[in-house]
């Protein structure tokens, strides 16, 4: 494809531009051939029309696309040109803040001018062991590309950094060496990584200066070689100078300084060792003050003296020395003040005693007279005479100025050399490594020699990198098979031979140097005669004729001629070197040493622009030997040579190149100026290496990683197995020009521009497969949509038409019921209107009833009056007649009945008469005497009834007789007073009138009283209103106050809460954080125990190479014995063998009771400090609280008091004494006794230790009655002090009371005369007691020198008895009993001699005594034959079941049968769970089962953790038998053991899991068993008995704990380093999900490939890995706890090593690469879920690596996403974050950058979050391990020894 059809409309193009050097512009319309005119659009929004040259017609600069810009490396663009690589550079400094960009095989280094969180170890670790293109640009990875190049192919190495003053040369130079220091670190203990750093500010103080351009620039080249060894580990370095600025110390150019090293001397001037120099301020010399700018902004030069003095001391230069360079030094400021005086044109003098001068003398330790004397004249020597002339004031001070630059140049090199030879490797060198930190080319407005030399030596530094980079190329290209095409490149052969060949400008140079009369303006007219129109590189100016100008490489420059002879000659007089040579300073004599010899080309080189003194012009007559020649060789001869020399060396390794660019002039952090840039870029090659790569084949790619990118431009049917053919069948189709590209073996090569069109064409692809995928989703969503409203239409008018329906019933309902409301209602109206007519007429008609009924009742009232009337009158009428009436009826009825009677009388009379009659007058008389008398009964109840009938009435008549009476009266007197009334009505009537007066007058005042109410009541109203709003104002503020009371309650108790919360994080931090403290400090001492081992080894080999048969002490031990110093007794007892002379074949086990011995004196140690500070506080309160007391008690009490203490001190420390004196005879007995009478176990010793502690139990006892004894004199004490206390209080106002009450003198003294009466009694009470006390203190000291004179002979007579046979033994303790019993009978009676009771009673308890003793004697007896019964019946059921087994074998069998091993079965035994070896078997023990165990057989055939078990079995059986130093020896050698096979085998990650397993089991067996119960709750009854008896192992089980922490970091080691390799492949690099991401070009650089090769780890293969450690730690049965621990570590050595890569790669900081982490941790996630193991943390350690994959696929364009993404991204620093968002690079078209501003915003929501500055996560960082208890449910008696292990040797007990 034609370069011409890429310019279509919308192509982006670049065109000049002053300002900016490049501006971007977009095509508006196609590009035809023949147009003269482009249409162009600017970025700023203007058209433009761009005409074409119509010479050369050549098209703008196409412009990449935006996936290519930003790339790591220039190379990798498409189009390769001087706009792309600015703008690449520009967009990677300025918006992802990247400094650093490889150009090819030449990494750019772009000043930052601000301090960058890049350099850390951190850093170091990660880009150690990488390949260089696998991660971003650094100088660590050109560090390390040549470290790895020196080990790979053996060849020497060089990194060339250069630049431009204040680009940062000496701080990339000064990083690279910190990279080897770091890396591979020192073979030998002598810290020469540490030396190589430390010249770093010495040659910075003596070498580097401020600028206008950089505060600490480097005024001379360096080359520093560091050397290694075979093992490639720093062994020495050597350093070359060149071209040291010495002009500077004379003379300083506005706003720069002289030499750092002058400025620190007079900021620590104040120092009393430098107050001999007599210096001052920088502004008093004038070598100091020329720049007016003494000082640099936060730089502080006493502090930088003080780390150059470090820096000195560290690389061996003595204080003496250093003390004298400081005297040279202030001399050469002092030389700068010494002034002349012009005597005439032709002569100066100095004036007498200057000062200045006189200092200078005395510093260098010269004659004044002779220095002030050479300083104003000189010495001229001619064929016939010499002769003395005077100089003028000029010449003299140009002759102190060449003085003082040579004695500084002098020092400069003598420094160097000591710098050397501190550096200077002991072994012989391998290989080494150059570090080249040379200035780059140089331009200003004034070019003198300097600038000459400097522009030299990059015009070979450049030819040699041209070479370099075609040779690669071609090299490149002949690898590949491709045809080679020659390049055509800029060749500056003819530029250095215009400088250095035979009539060159430094041959004319040298020659004009020679004449005696030359000057620069005739060595100016040689040059325009020699090559002016002859040489097209040499120029003329037009205005000037002492300059000329060379065209270098990068530039024109134009130097000025002026002063260029005289700094070649650099001339000194030799006179005043001879004085300086004689001077008494040795030192000073040191540094012209050299001039006395011959200086080769490598001393030359080693002095750089320092000179040797010249000769004079005219040398004296002879042959000049060699040594003048070599003297008279000028600065440029020099600097030719020792250029020379170093290309040799340059050329003779393999070249990597770090280009310093300095962005601005300013000095402003992250700014870029184009035009500056572009200089530096055309200055330092950049350019000519690109131009070099377009000129061929510049973009390459495997074939794989091309199908893998432009796989969507092909077919289905272009796809072939091959994938080279594939590729070549492609391309022949898509790039029809075959000449822009080629075939290679691995690679197609591809011209400039020709990628760009791939990716258009991938580009075109891919977007149109986007619309056709947006056109089919989008129908496809529409059609979804449509559906979608189509079923959401239906669903609304069902919902609409059951709403409308709804709407008409409910009209319909509402019609209806308001038909139903308006009826009622109606029906209410007109009942309620009938109601009130009905009510209405009712009321009238109640009314008109009433007033009717009314009229009747009146009628009916008159009427019934007038009946009643009627009704008595005619009543009594009636009875009147009725009785005249009834009279006359009885009267009439008396005289019939009477006729009637005296009729019948005369019937009965005749009846009676006769008898039947009588008889039926009987019968019937009887009847009716019954019924009469019946009803006389029931007449005398009616004559009851009446008769109080009738009482009743009498009552009621008189009651109402009397109430009629009482009316009577009353009515009489009602008369009277209404008699009365009558009269007072008259005056009442007179009083009602007043008062009606009154009445209005009391209304008229109501009415203004009530006017008066109303108003106070409308007051009242309005102030109870106002009162009320004040209220409810009140009231909101007591709620808001109690609302916020109750928010800061809340507030308070959340912030407590997360205060609490926090808290406990941080003693959780704190806890882990200790504990890692002290593991780290465990794996320091493993590792240093290690390199012990080792050291010991090599000495020990030493030691037997030369004379196997002699051994003799190396004479570095002591230096190692006080390097390597253990805490525990491993170094004291494997040093053994070194110490002696004695051969010992056998190493010496670590002697662990010693170590647990003297570990637990240091606690004890800690412990007793601890008491003594307490008992020291204590005792000083007590002082302080004795002295106020003592200020209030009357001083006799306080004398009393101090004599008590007293006497309690003394008896304390009688106590201690007695107790120290019984530990001393323990520890007698123990020495003096025999081993096998004391040995532990033994009898003898049993009952010598149960002595022992009887008598320390009765010394406690007398400790407890003394301390009864203090608690009685404290509790007396305290009662007297109350009452003292008592008196005091109340005696003040009592007797004031008293004193007021008493007026008589007699009264008070009688007063007084008591008190002092009390007071003496209360003292005699109290010395009585004193002495009480003292007494019985007395007594007991006595009884305990009795008791301890008791205790020795029973100690003495203990020892003699034991050696007795077991008969004799009884019998003498039987008759030192009755001895001891006699003695003790004569002192009791001695002593109760005078006391019979007391002796009596004394008796008595004696013989109960005696009694207790014979009863418990006969106890035992008894028990003992019981015993002895028991036995002899086990014995004879023993002997039966034997016989009884014997009876069962006929003796047929036992003759018959032949002779071989029979099974006999036999009862099981009851074991007891131990195992019995023999002490010789201990080491046979230890081999068998921990040294030549193999952990793959016992994982799959035995129990877990088999070892431990019988471990502790062998061990419980030695506490069985109480043997103490079996006990300690099998722990011993255990450990031991175990730490040998880990060391041997520490590789092996089944062996160290196997031991780790084993080791933990063993720890919880020996917790499990101690007999603690805090760990004996999960045990049953049989473990129990199974616990430890005899010892406590504690401290063992601390020492078997740090053991398996060791174990534990040894298994982290070997799992991350089998990890390691994986991490990155499967996690990053490889596509787990296939064509998610693309491979994007890449450049000379290659990274690692993403597709999965043959040898490429994936994330399959991690998960195989982590696979099998989990089955083999669980195989080994190792706690699930600590499994979950190893898995938490692994996890985040994986996200650790991830994210790390991640910040450090930014082609995978992209949109699919977080999707394919994201899938990568999932898949991680499930395998968690597969094992159980989601609970232990490991989840967590992945949360940093997930919220970056997070943050890649996230929004990052508004604020809201900003929020988002700070709440989100809580696990990752800012640095992090910040640095993934520069980081963030597409890889299609379709992806967008982050912009500047969005990180801005995110660092502004960042700035006060609380985090680590650092950038990589610690990936060697180890969790604190913990070993929680986990007790086995396996019953020790039930395990079985297989015979594999080859343990026969030991029983089961």
């Amino acid at each position: 494809m034609a370069a011409s059809e890429l310019y279509t409309k919308f192509a982006r193009v670049w065109i000049p531009d002053p300002e900016e050097v490049w501006k971007s512009a977009e095509l508006l319309k196609d590009y035809k051939p023949g147009d003269k005119v482009l249409l162009l659009h600017l970025e700023e929004g203007k058209d433009l029309e761009y005409r074409l040259d119509p010479k050369t017609k050549e098209l703008p600069h196409l412009r990449n696309p935006d996936i290519l810009v930003g790339e790591n490396d220039l190379t990798a663009l498409s189009y390769l040109h001087e706009p792309a690589v600015l703008h690449n550079l520009k967009v990677r400094f300025i918006d992802s803040k990247l400094i650093y960009t490889y150009c090819g095989i030449v990494l750019v280094a772009i000043n930052p001018y601000e301090q960058l969180p890049i350099y850390g170890e951190d850093i170091i670790n990660a880009y150690s062991g990488q390949n260089m293109g696998d991660m971003d640009p650094h100088i660590f990875a050109v560090a390390e590309e040549a470290y790895k190049q020196m080990a790979r192919d053996e060849r020497n190495q060089s990194i060339i950094v250069s630049g431009e003053s204040g680009a940062g040369k000496t701080v990339s130079a000064k990083y690279a060496m910190r990279y080897f220091a770091t890396v591979s670190g020192s073979a030998s203990e002598a810290n020469v990584e540490e030396k190589v750093l430390a010249s770093n500010p010495i040659m910075e103080s003596i070498g580097n200066a401020k600028t206008t351009r950089n505060d600490n620039s480097s005024r001379f080249g360096k080359y520093i070689e560091i050397g290694f060894d075979k093992r490639y580990r720093i062994i020495g370095a050597n350093m070359r100078t060149y071209l040291l600025e010495k002009s500077r110390v004379v003379f300083q150019a506005e706003e720069e300084r002289n030499y750092h090293i002058f400025y620190q001397l007079c900021a620590s001037a104040k120092l009393p060792e430098f107050k001999m120099l007599r210096l001052g301020n920088a502004n008093n010399f004038h070598y100091t003050k020329q720049g007016g700018s003494p000082v640099i902004e936060g730089i502080d030069d006493a502090k930088e003296m003080t780390h150059t003095r470090q820096a000195c001391t560290l690389l061996g230069i003595s204080e003496s020395y250093q003390m004298g360079i400081f005297r040279i030094l202030a001399g050469i400021l002092h030389l700068g003040n010494v002034g002349f005086m012009s005597r005439d044109s032709d002569s100066c003098t100095i004036p007498p005693k200057h000062e200045p001068l006189s200092i200078f003398c005395d510093l260098m330790g010269v004659d004044y007279e002779e220095m002030c004397h050479w300083l104003c004249h000189r010495k001229l020597a001619t064929a016939a005479e010499t002769y003395i002339k005077p100089i003028s004031k000029l010449q003299a001070t140009n002759a102190r100025d060449a003085l003082a630059k040579h004695i500084y140049a002098k020092l400069f090199n003598w420094i160097v050399d000591h710098v050397n030879q501190a550096l200077h490797a002991a072994v012989k060198q391998h290989s080494f490594i150059g570090v080249l930190d040379i200035y780059g080319f140089e331009t200003f407005e004034i070019n003198s020699f300097e600038q000459f030399c400097i522009n030299y030596a990059n015009e070979k530094l450049q030819q040699q990198f041209n070479m370099h980079v075609f040779k690669l190329e071609q090299e490149e290209y002949m690898k590949e098979q491709i045809p080679w095409t020659l390049i055509d490149f800029y060749d500056n052969q003819p530029c250095i031979n215009l400088i250095e060949s035979k009539l060159g400008i430094l041959d004319l140079l040298d020659e004009e140097c020679k004449m005696p009369k030359g000057t620069d303006d005739t060595w100016a007219q040689k040059l325009y005669n020699t090559h002016l129109n002859k040489c097209a590189l040499f120029e003329k100016p037009r205005l000037s004729n002492k300059a000329f100008i060379i065209k270098h490489f990068a530039d024109k420059v134009e130097y000025q001629c002026e002063g260029f002879l005289e700094k070649n000659k650099d001339t000194v007089f030799e006179e005043q070197i001879k004085v300086l040579k004689s001077s008494k300073f040795k030192m000073l004599p040191e540094l012209f040493q050299d001039d006395e010899k011959t200086i080769s080309p490598t001393s030359a080189t080693s002095s750089g622009r320092t000179l040797l003194t010249r000769t004079p012009a005219k040398p004296t007559k002879g042959r000049p030997t060699q040594t003048a020649k070599e003297h008279k060789k000028t600065v440029g001869h020099q600097f030719r040579n020792s250029l020379h020399l170093l290309m040799e060396t340059l050329n003779a390794t393999t070249p990597h190149y770090v280009r310093c660019i300095k962005p601005n002039d300013f000095k402003f952090p992250f700014t870029f100026d184009e035009k500056r840039a572009v200089q530096q870029l055309r200055a330092c090659g950049v350019l000519e290496t690109i131009r070099i790569s377009a000129a061929g084949f510049p973009s390459r790619w495997t074939y794989q990683e091309f199908f893998s990118r432009y796989r969507v431009l092909m077919k289905q049917k272009d796809v072939l197995s091959d994938r080279k053919q594939t590729c070549k069948n492609v391309l022949e189709k898509l790039i029809v020009d075959k000449d822009k590209y080629q075939f290679g073996k691995t690679k197609i090569f591809f011209r400039a521009g020709q990628v760009a069109y791939l990716e258009k064409l991938r580009a075109d692809k891919l977007r149109a497969a986007c619309i056709r995928i947006q056109k089919t989703i989008r129908g496809w969503l529409l059609r979804k949509k449509y559906v979608r409203k189509r079923k959401a239409a239906i669903v609304v008018q069902r919902y609409v038409r059951g709403y409308q329906a709804r709407c008409y019933t409910k009209f319909l309902r509402r019609t209806r019921a308001a038909t139903t409301i308006q009826k009622y209602w109606r029906m209410h109206i007109v009942r309620r209107r009938y109601k009130v007519t009905r009510t209405a007429t009712i009321v009238l008609q109640s009314y008109l009833r009433g007033y009717l009924a009314r009229n009747r009742y009146r009628k009916i009232l008159y009427e019934h009056k007038a009946v009643v009337i009627q009704k008595w009158v005619r009543g009594w009428l009636a009875r009147t007649y009725y009785k005249r009436s009834m009279h006359a009826i009885i009267y009439l009825q008396c005289c019939f009945r009477r006729m009637m009677a005296k009729r019948e009388l005369k019937k009965l009379k005749i009846e009676a008469r006769s008898v039947e009659r009588y008889k039926k007058l009987h019968i019937g008389m009887e009847n009716k005497i019954m019924q009469l008398q019946r009803k006389v009964d029931e007449q005398n109840k009616d004559y009851k009834c009446l008769m109080e009938k009738l009482t009743n009435l009498e009552g009621i008549y008189n009651s109402e007789t009397e109430k009629l009476r009482s009316d009577l009266e009353r009515l009489q007197l009602s008369e009277e007073e209404a008699k009365i009334a009558t009269g007072r009505v008259l005056s009442l009537q007179e009083e009602i009138a007043k008062l009606r007066k009154d009445l209005e007058q009391t209304r008229s005042e109501k009415k203004s009283i009530e006017e008066r109410a109303d108003r106070y009541k409308q007051e009242t109203e309005q102030l109870v209103s106002n009162l009320k709003e004040e209220n409810t104002l009140l009231k909101q503020e007591k709620e808001t106050l109690n609302h916020l009371i109750v928010e800061q309650a809340k507030e308070m108790t959340e912030t407590m809460e997360k205060k609490l919360v926090e808290e406990t994080k941080q003693l959780e931090l704190d806890l882990n954080d200790e504990r890692l403290r002290y593991q780290n400090l465990l794996n320091e001492f493993s590792r240093l125990e290690e390199r012990y081992d080792d050291l010991k080894e090599e000495m020990t080999l030493m030691v037997h190479v030369p004379k196997p048969g002699h051994k003799r002490t190396d004479s570095t031990h002591s230096s190692n014995e006080s390097e390597y110093t253990f805490s525990s007794e491993l170094a004291e007892t494997e040093d053994i063998p070194l110490r002696t002379e004695e051969p010992s074949e056998r190493k010496v086990p670590l002697d662990m009771s010693l170590f647990l011995k003297l570990q637990k004196r240091v606690t004890e140690l800690e412990q007793e400090k601890q008491v003594m500070q307490d008992e020291l506080d204590r005792k000083e309160e007590q002082v302080l609280r004795s002295r106020a007391k003592e200020e209030e008690r009357p001083p006799i009490r306080g004398a009393e008091l101090e004599y008590e203490s007293l006497k309690r001190q003394e008896l304390e420390s009688e106590n201690k004494k007695l107790k120290n004196e019984l530990n001393e005879l323990r520890k007698a007995l123990s020495e003096k006794s025999a081993p096998e009478v004391t040995a532990p176990g033994a009898p003898a010793y049993r009952v010598l230790m149960e002595q022992l502690t009887s008598v320390s139990e009765e010394l406690d006892v007398r400790k407890e009655e003394v301390l009864i004894l203090r608690s009685q004199l404290v509790s007396q004490k305290e009662a007297i002090q109350p009452k003292d206390d008592k008196n005091t209080m109340t005696d003040s106002t009592i007797l004031l009371e008293d004193v007021q009450k008493m007026k008589d003198k007699g009264e008070i003294a009688q007063a007084y005369i008591g008190l002092k009466e009390t007071n003496r009694l209360l003292e005699s009470q109290l010395q009585s007691q004193k002495r009480s006390h003292e007494n019985e203190a007395e007594a007991l000291r006595g009884e305990i020198q009795s008791l301890k004179e008791e205790n020795n002979r029973q100690q003495q007579l203990l020892a003699q008895n034991l050696q007795l046979p077991p008969e004799a033994r009884i019998e003498a303790s039987l008759q030192h009993e009755i001895t001891r019993l006699t003695n003790e009978n004569l002192y009791f009676e001695e002593l109760y001699a005078d006391d019979p009771k007391k002796y009596q009673s004394y008796r008595i308890s004696l013989y109960k005594r005696m009694i207790d003793l014979m009863e418990q004697l006969e106890k035992q007896d008894k028990t003992v034959r019981k015993l002895k019964k028991q036995l002899k019946v086990f014995a004879k059921k023993i002997g039966e079941l034997e016989v009884g087994q014997m009876e069962n074998i006929s003796p047929g069998q036992i003759i018959d049968e032949p002779i071989r091993p029979v099974n006999i079965p036999r009862k099981e035994k009851d074991f007891q769970g131990m195992l019995e070896y023999k002490k010789e078997d201990e080491q046979k023990l230890v081999k068998n089962l921990i040294l030549e165990l193999k952990p793959r057989g016992v994982a799959v055939n035995l129990i877990p953790g088999l070892p431990a078990y019988i471990l502790f079995m062998c061990v419980r059986h030695a506490d069985y038998l109480n043997d103490d130093q079996k006990v300690r020896s099998l722990l011993t050698s255990t450990i031991n053991s175990i730490k040998k096979v880990l060391k041997k085998r520490g590789d092996d990650f089944e062996t160290v899991s196997f031991w780790l397993s084993n080791t933990c089991r063993f720890l919880h067996c020996l917790k499990q068993y101690s007999g603690e119960e805090g760990f004996m709750k999960h045990n049953t009854s049989r473990q129990n008995e199974h616990c430890l008896t005899n010892f406590d192992l504690a401290e063992y089980r601390q020492v078997l704990s740090d053991l398996a922490i060791q174990i534990y970091q040894q298994l982290v080691r070997v799992l991350e380093n089998i990890l390691q390799p994986m991490i990155v492949s499967g996690m990053l690099e490889h596509e787990t999900i296939q064509g998610v991401s693309g491979v994007k070009p890449t450049g000379l650089r290659k990274r690692t490939s993403s597709i999965a090769d043959e040898g490429t780890y994936t994330l399959d293969s991690i998960l195989r890995q982590l696979n099998s450690f989990h089955s083999v730690m669980c195989q080994h049965g190792m706690d699930p706890e600590l499994i979950k621990q190893v898995v938490k570590q692994t996890f985040y050595i994986v996200g650790a090593v991830t994210l790390n890569n991640l910040l450090l790669r930014k082609d995978m900081c992209s949109w699919s690469k977080g999707m394919q982490i994201r899938y990568n941790v999932s898949q991680l996630e499930e395998w968690l879920r597969d094992k159980n193991l989601m609970n232990s943390g490991a989840k967590e350690t992945l949360e940093p690596l997930i919220q970056a994959a997070q943050l890649l696929q996230v929004k990052k364009k508004t604020d809201d996403d900003a929020e988002a993404i700070c709440s989100m991204c809580n696990a990752l620093t800012t640095a992090q974050i910040v640095k993934v968002l520069n980081l963030y690079t597409p890889v299609n078209e379709f992806e967008e950058r982050v912009s500047v501003s969005f990180i801005r915003t995110i660092q502004m929501r960042l700035r006060d979050r609380k985090d680590s500055p650092q950038l990589l996560m610690d990936a060697k960082h180890i969790f604190p391990v913990t070993f929680p208890f986990n007790p086995s449910s396996l019953a020790l008696e039930t395990i079985q020894i297989p015979a594999s292990l080859g343990l026969g040797f030991i029983a089961r007990v």
